[in-house]
């Protein structure tokens, strides 16, 4: 941190903080929502089976006693691996009010991934998805005293008598502990204080390997209590619904697509399947959501293949020009996307990456119900959130409840600096990693989140990049490549695109939107052309310091973080 550096403080909630830790009690939130839904429907794999509230319990206690059996102790680890789905939900959260230490793994992680992982975080126990299971490889996890079906509970390894034992005795052993049946007073759950470590969840940044975030259980509930202050009013108690896409191994998807809901008495209905945009949809108009949470990319193609084509019409441009019709004709998109969500929901958060800048601001303009709110899985993820209707467009909202932020710069509101929070969401660390800890959270407890930013007069802030990510121009300009890529998103064809510098000079690696370029009957070489032709028009309108020298055609996808955001260190040094 320079010298010169002005650290404004947003909002204090620090007196706050100390009050609130010590009232925090999730496992009870859990022992709470439990009874007091007993006979409602609570997780549904979509399109498949239901478990109501009593069968979450009854099933959280199978294998609380498979865990006991098992000599599993409070503070050993779980990890999980696997695709969205009930038995995924049921077994992290018996793994939490066991008082072990979940660690969710993205079932996107290859092989290698999984395996270095489980090994990290010292797991002793590893529940997978048959897709995950089909890949990895035993013997490279040698400390994992099992590996369980989480589709079933069923072993598919065990390298322990007493896990063999417990598991084929389970049926027998919850008969035995409850002859009869087990009723809402037979569920007491461990306590655990704020303070005390929840789960580790790896992250897979865009610029460095995983580290291991240690997120206690003052951040999930400051998280959960976040997350009721936004929805409550729309999401009725013991009724709401809501979709879960995002996957459950992040924190986003975790936390305000099971967590709150689960806590809310809401039924919340799992797409097990890749969710492609027809699934989501379908889903959508079926399940009829009271909340929605994305990622900018689900709300990007939609706009995309629903909306630019039909504005790009000779005739609807000539009725746009018309200010009454105008006025109807964006009052019918509005209202014909709303419905394309399900037509129940109060607004979308979007979050986890970059929004691009055209869209974001025709969906203002439209009026329709959107935000952008900012997060980290340090934070679990919420640092930053506004309603939609005081949302200011290009920000990604002001510094969440319990929550702080700075900027590290000697004019926050006009010079970017490094964006600093501190609050009960903050992590603990990083997981056998010290040296990170200390290099991301300071003597202060700020986190250093990486990002760019400025903060104006009212408190909204907003990113301009990745601090790590920041080029240097040939005369000394700071050049931030998402700004130039935001504008690059928009031109014809392009579906993502990364800018990396050469020497003095900048490259852009383009993935094609290969389906509208089949659709209007591009081939490899009309593509290449219409890339050169976009970066020209690019160089007309960018300062002489953001121009591209060249273009290079990437045919598959970039590789992609949790959070949908492209893994920029792998391509860094890419030919060009």
């Amino acid at each position: 941190m320079s010298e010169t550096s002005k650290l404004t403080p947003i909002k204090d909630n620090t007196t706050m903080f100390e009050h609130n830790v010590s009232e925090v009690d999730f496992i009870g939130l859990i022992e709470d929502t439990i009874v007091r839904h007993w006979n409602k429907d609570a997780l549904t794999d979509y399109q498949g089976e239901t478990f109501q509230y009593k069968d979450v319990a009854r099933k959280i206690e199978k294998l609380h006693i498979l865990f006991e059996n098992a000599g599993l102790e409070p503070g050993d680890k779980v990890a999980l691996c696997g695709r969205n789905c009930s038995h995924w939900a049921v077994a992290f959260l018996a793994t939490l009010t066991y008082g072990a230490v979940a660690v969710p793994i993205l079932h996107e992680f290859k092989a290698q991934q999984v395996h270095d992982i489980v090994n990290h975080s010292d797991a002793r126990l590893l529940f997978v998805g048959d897709h995950v299971w089909k890949d990895v490889d035993p013997e490279a996890m040698p400390h994992l005293e099992g590996i369980i079906n989480v589709m079933d509970f069923q072993l598919h390894v065990s390298r322990s008598e007493r896990l063999t034992d417990a598991r084929e005795r389970l049926n027998a052993l919850y008969g035995n502990k409850y002859p009869k049946y087990f009723r809402t007073q037979h569920v007491h759950y461990r306590r655990q204080d704020g303070e005390q470590l929840a789960l580790i969840n790896y992250t897979s940044g865009t610029t460095s390997r995983s580290k291991g975030v240690l997120v206690p259980f003052r951040a999930l509930w400051s998280n959960y209590m976040f997350a009721c202050e936004v929805y409550n009013a729309v999401f009725p108690e013991g009724e709401g619904r809501v979709v879960s896409i995002l996957p459950l191994a992040h924190m986003y998807g975790m936390s305000f697509e099971f967590i709150y809901e689960f806590f809310r008495g809401g039924h919340i209905f799992f797409l097990t399947r890749i969710p492609s945009p027809k699934i989501i949809f379908n889903a959508f108009n079926t399940v009829k959501p009271h909340v929605i949470i994305s990622v900018p990319l689900i709300i990007e193609k939609v706009i995309k293949k629903m909306v630019w084509p039909k504005l790009e019409a000779p005739s609807m441009k000539l009725l746009l020009r018309v200010p009454l019709l105008n006025n109807k004709i964006l009052d019918k998109i509005r209202e014909t996307l709303y419905e394309a969500f399900g037509g129940q929901f109060n607004e979308i958060i979007v979050g986890g990456a970059a929004f691009n800048s055209e869209i974001e601001e025709f969906l203002h303009r439209i009026g329709f119900p959107f935000t952008v709110g900012y997060g980290a899985t340090e934070c679990a993820p919420i640092i930053c959130y506004a309603p939609w209707n005081e949302f200011v467009p290009g920000s990604c909202g002001k510094v969440a409840p319990r929550m702080e932020i700075r900027i590290d710069s000697p004019d926050p509101q006009n010079v970017v600096g490094e964006i600093l929070a501190r609050g009960m969401n903050v992590m603990l660390g990083y997981y056998k990693n010290e040296e990170a800890t200390r290099e991301t959270i300071d003597a202060d407890g700020w986190y250093h989140t990486g990002d760019l930013g400025v903060i104006d007069e009212d408190g909204n802030l907003f990113i301009r990049g990745r601090s790590k990510n920041m080029l240097l121009g040939a005369n000394g300009t700071n050049i931030y490549p998402e700004e130039i890529e935001d504008k690059l998103n928009t031109l014809p064809y392009i579906a993502e695109s990364i800018v990396i510098q050469k020497g003095d000079q900048l490259y852009a690696l383009v993935h094609p939107d290969y389906d509208e370029a089949q659709k209007d009957g591009l081939d490899a070489a009309a593509i290449a052309r219409q890339m050169e032709q976009n970066r020209a028009e690019l160089n007309g309108i960018v300062p002489a310091y953001q121009k591209i020298a060249g273009v290079r055609i990437y045919t598959e996808e970039f590789e992609k973080t949790p959070k949908r955001s492209i893994k920029r260190y792998l391509y860094m040094n890419e030919e060009v």
